[in-house]
């Protein structure tokens, strides 16, 4: 067997050992030996789900801080009005069903041969001494967990991690070249829109993109960005690509490639051959384009394209299976212990600067996709929160802070 790059037993964890906590006001203690759910009969502790969707809580924080400097007021916001639940009710719920189907998936691991080795064991059991060990009393009063409980969410991530591949194999996923094979193309595009563009200053627009245009039929192969910056210093040229083939109206799958751009502008594109650059200006409703088609088969960009596709359809077909699992499961959630795990602004978790663990490698065979969870916040709906994915050789985790806010 051709040998793969090592990683950590344990490394599946990275992210749930990197967990502190930073109390609130009106935080509250939970029982995380209750039951909080049954599947097919085997219980699931409370622990583990806190444990759990405390990681989620302090990734999406995180992301928030990232890219909009701020985590104020995202999880106490109403996200149904009709139930009145807010965004950290439905992160608790969807970090149960998250944890529900991680237990479905041990069900089903030796049916795909994938099982805990004794190093991921010893590992695991590492890992979560020294979670216990880093933080205090109060913190693991706070996430209402066991050494044990921990050990058991490393366990299930650990499986979930090794078991995706094979569930994906059996969707026999291909990507055609019709779906993947990509044209790219070289443009400028200079916008009319906005009620404030009075019509003299599209006029003007427009033949500033015709001097683009003439300069560029003289030399095609001209850099497209000097030439317009040669004519309004604001302008510059923008590589794009698009998928070769026009999609079928009756097409449920959208290309975000192809869609990206306007029909007036992929519809000349598919006209042109190899270098060669449109006669006329493109006008559209939002403004003025001049194009070239570089290649009309881009072989960077096919193989990138192809590469996403089939994450994408892998990533669908695993999450279509493992939903319908969870759906045919005989699930029972005690919603009164549920309801004593709360997600709010006042409580939140955060991660302090981690020091490495001693590192403990077996060889990997597969490295899967991570799980996408669909866990909405406000202004950020259309994102998910991911489990935690395989890192690099280290397992890190952080000795916890405690702080009054």
């Amino acid at each position: 067997m051709k040998k793969m790059m090592k990683r950590t037993a344990a490394v599946t964890l990275a992210g749930i050992m990197s967990v502190g906590l930073l109390t609130g006001c009106g935080s509250k203690t939970i029982d995380g030996t209750k039951t909080v759910a049954t599947v097919d009969g085997t219980e699931i502790p409370l622990g583990v789900v806190s444990l759990y969707a405390r990681q989620q809580q302090e990734q999406t924080t995180a992301m928030y801080m990232s890219y909009m400097g701020s985590a104020n007021n995202i999880w106490d916001q109403t996200a149904d009005e009709d139930s009145g639940k807010t965004y950290g009710d439905q992160a608790v719920e969807s970090s149960l069903k998250s944890v529900e189907t991680m237990y479905i998936l041990k069900e089903k691991a030796a049916d795909y041969k994938v099982e805990v080795t004794e190093d991921e064991e010893k590992a695991i059991a590492d890992a979560a001494s020294q979670f216990m060990a880093s933080n205090g009393e109060d913190t693991i009063k706070e996430l209402g967990v066991t050494e044990d409980q921990v050990k058991t969410l490393l366990e299930l991530l650990t499986i979930q991690k090794k078991i995706y591949n094979p569930i994906v194999a059996e969707g026999n996923i291909t990507v055609s070249d019709d779906e993947a094979n990509q044209s790219s193309f070289t443009y400028v595009s200079i916008s009319t829109s906005g009620d404030d563009v009075t019509d003299e200053q599209k006029e003007e627009k427009k033949k500033q993109a015709q001097e683009i245009l003439d300069k560029m039929k003289e030399d095609p192969t001209a850099d497209m960005s000097e030439i317009a910056k040669s004519v309004d210093d604001s302008y510059s040229a923008v590589e794009g690509n698009f998928t070769t083939k026009e999609s079928d109206e009756d097409s449920e799958d959208e290309d975000y490639s192809s869609t990206a751009y306007p029909d007036e502008v992929l519809k000349v594109l598919r006209g042109l051959k190899d270098g060669e650059v449109a006669s006329d200006i493109i006008e559209t409703d939002t403004g003025y384009y001049v194009v070239r088609l570089d290649k009309v088969h881009d072989d960077d960009a096919t193989a990138s394209k192809r590469e996403s596709l089939k994450n994408s359809k892998e990533s669908t077909y695993y999450s279509d299976t493992t939903s319908d699992w969870l759906d045919s499961a005989k699930t029972d959630v005690n919603k009164k212990v549920l309801k004593t795990l709360k997600i709010t602004d006042k409580h939140t978790f955060t991660a302090p600067t981690p020091t490495p663990t001693p590192e403990v490698t077996e060889e990997a065979t597969t490295t899967p996709e991570a799980e996408e969870e669909a866990t909405e916040t406000p202004a950020a709906e259309e994102e998910a929160t991911e489990t935690p994915a395989a890192e690099e050789e280290v397992t890190e985790t952080p000795a916890a802070t405690e702080a009054a806010e």
